[in-house]
């Protein structure tokens, strides 16, 4: 082999291993989140109806997942209430569960009858009009503190025009 022979095969074997390597990491975070993406979550159309009493309260939000990276909500706190659980509703039943998924380029919806967040023993009772201050916690795009509106007994989301 000539030099200038060996110089085009090294430099094609070079173009080659370069090609191979950023193949295998390109769309990582397409799927995964593997390369570290955090998702990019927003949150809206929040509201608590006024609770009856100080034992109980649900709390309703369409979180959206606008990035190619899942996630999971895995917690919530308030001043509120020290026990904040995270439930999901299947056969007509309540349940609580550690977390609940919000799809890649997808929303998850707390709404009445459905997946929703309960305050247990609350501290005080809000009314119509308050705003309660609670935060979201994720497995990978970490804390989103949201103010939830108090509503009247009655509301629901799907007939406003909140969201």
């Amino acid at each position: 082999m000539n030099r200038r022979t060996t110089r085009t095969l090294a430099a094609a074997l070079s173009l080659t291993a370069a090609l191979a390597i950023s193949g295998c990491s390109s769309d990582s975070s397409d799927s995964s989140g593997a390369d570290g993406g955090k998702p990019e979550l927003t949150v809206s159309g929040a509201f608590m109806p006024e609770p009856v009493n100080d034992k109980m309260a649900g709390a309703f939000m369409v979180i959206k997942n606008g990035s190619k990276t899942a996630d999971k909500l895995t917690g919530v706190t308030s001043s509120l209430s020290d026990d904040l659980q995270i439930h999901e509703t299947k056969d007509q039943k309540m349940q609580q569960v550690q977390s609940l998924d919000v799809p890649a380029n997808g929303e998850l919806k707390l709404a009445r009858g459905g997946d929703h967040v309960m305050f247990m023993g609350l501290k005080s009772k809000p009314a119509v009009g308050d705003k309660i201050t609670v935060e979201l916690r994720f497995e990978k795009a970490g804390p989103v503190k949201v103010e939830v509106d108090v509503k009247e007994r009655t509301y629901n989301a799907e007939n406003s025009n909140a969201h």
